[in-house]
């Protein structure tokens, strides 16, 4: 069984961070792929980020109201599958 990582992608021309706004899910939650994990907010507008693996949520890396760096992990998803 794998443990997969999620990085904060880029979801904006070029913007470098993203406030978690709320996540949407738990440790121990079961995912699917495209369920929504998280919701955060850029500078430019409020963004759901789905889960490109299947499993179960591990740990959730930052809090609500941090601001996360793109590129920075915000949560691990054990027994996950990428989608294709």
């Amino acid at each position: 069984m794998s443990t997969q990582t999620f990085l904060l992608p880029d979801v904006g021309e070029g913007l470098t961070e993203a406030e978690i706004v709320s996540w949407r899910v738990a440790p121990g939650d079961a995912v699917a792929v495209n369920d929504v994990l998280v919701e955060i907010e850029t500078a430019k507008s409020l963004v759901e980020l789905p889960s490109p693996f299947a499993g179960v949520v591990g740990d959730l890396l930052a809090a609500e109201g941090d601001t996360v760096d793109v590129g920075s992990a915000i949560i691990t998803i054990a027994g996950a599958d990428a989608a294709a």
